[in-house]
């Protein structure tokens, strides 16, 4: 489709709706690059939901970010499209949902955007748009997106732009005021996702942080800011003993999404469930293993920083692209589902996740880390069998 007649002229100013969750937001701004590479003078802002705003802090090819909150206040989402209304040449709507497509009828003269696949009640979508695009089953959001830069003439972009604070190496010391050394070898780990059937297994988290201790490696603990968060965080740490757990850095918290995104640069290897922080983690080029359950991988598999050239497969027990790895637990036919957890609600177990072994992933994870460590010799010795099986033991 690269090259179809959509724009008479080249675009001034540019509006990207993506009214989705974090990680979503991430995943859209190979978008904005691609707009801006192939159109270098347009002003390219994004419309997002309150509190994404942090994956676009700092994006050098985002000039404003308008946001609206999920459940809109009264007279909110009037004011916003009075705002937003006929200010922008040309609208891209990623996703095929309601609110996007309104957004973007009121916003701008030109609008091109994807469309559910059936006809249904979308036909006025379809009747807005200079050119729509009909959804496909399992292809993944930065390919989509691709598909609605190329009816603007636009050259595929598949590099995620992750946030930046403009932290620099030598800065940790002081921003964390903690024990920590970005010099020496250091892990992140976040075991939190937004919801309960993206979890893994508590003993798992814990024999995980035993080992990376026992390697000499620097814990740092990630999560959200919320009570329930770190009571989970609680919960899994505490069947550690008592000098682990006062070795761990935890920074559940502390750190923007752009100064996380400053970390994960450093950092020798990142673990971590379907969560926003994932898909930044691998964005940044952090050797990342990415713990996959019900979530289809095709649809929403992290983009390494070197671009996703070569899709996620639905399933596999292992699969690799570029600075990222990727672990499923194939049970049953079942996996991936794209459901909420096999009781299908977001706080339901996923057993697919319950019974992916310890011992795999804690191996995986060491490989990763001795890959990014090089010949520091704390991240590759001792790597024999007998402590592994003391610390999977003392987790159980």
């Amino acid at each position: 489709m690269l090259g179809m007649p959509v724009l008479n002229r080249a675009p001034r100013h540019v509006l990207i709706v993506a009214l989705r969750y974090l990680g979503d937001v991430l995943l859209t701004t190979p978008l904005a690059r691609a707009v801006r590479e192939r159109y270098p003078d347009c002003a390219v802002d994004m419309l997002v939901f309150q509190g994404t705003q942090g994956m676009l802090e700092n994006n050098p090819d985002v000039r404003h970010v308008h946001t609206i909150a999920e459940r809109p206040a009264k007279g909110e989402l009037p004011a916003l499209l009075n705002t937003l209304r006929r200010q922008y040449d040309l609208a891209l709507i990623p996703q095929p949902g309601d609110r996007p497509h309104l957004f973007g009828l009121v916003a701008a003269r030109v609008r091109v955007g994807l469309v559910p696949p059936k006809l249904g009640h979308a036909w006025w979508k379809r009747m807005s748009l200079r050119q729509p695009l009909p959804t496909l089953a399992h292809t993944h959001r930065i390919h989509e997106n691709e598909r609605v830069a190329a009816l603007v003439d636009a050259l595929p972009a598949r590099t995620v732009v992750p946030p930046t604070a403009g932290l620099r190496r030598e800065d940790w010391a002081v921003r964390l005021d903690l024990a920590f050394d970005v010099a020496r070898p250091f892990a992140v780990l976040h075991p939190s996702p937004r919801w309960r059937y993206k979890q893994w297994h508590d003993a798992g988290w814990c024999a995980l942080t035993a080992r990376l201790h026992e390697a000499g490696v620097q814990v740092l603990v990630s999560g959200g800011p919320g009570e329930a968060e770190s009571q989970y965080l609680d919960r899994i740490l505490a069947p550690l003993p008592a000098d682990v757990r006062a070795a761990l850095i935890r920074i559940q918290g502390k750190l923007s999404l752009a100064e996380m995104a400053d970390l994960l640069k450093h950092a020798h290897l990142y673990v971590g469930p379907d969560t926003a922080t994932t898909h930044l983690a691998a964005a940044c080029g952090t050797p990342t293993l990415a713990l996959f359950g019900p979530t289809d991988p095709r649809q929403w598999g992290p983009s390494p920083a070197s671009g996703l050239d070569q899709g996620w497969a639905a399933i596999a027990p292992t699969q690799r692209r570029g600075n990222v790895i990727m672990l499923q637990q194939p049970l049953r036919a079942c996996v991936p589902c794209q459901l909420e957890g096999c009781e299908r609600h977001r706080g339901s177990h996923s057993d697919c996740m319950d019974q992916m072994p310890t011992q795999r992933v804690v191996d995986e994870a060491m490989g990763l880390l001795t890959t990014r460590a090089g010949r520091h010799k704390a991240a590759t010795a001792n790597h024999d069998a007998g402590p592994r099986e003391d610390v999977l033991s003392h987790c159980a």
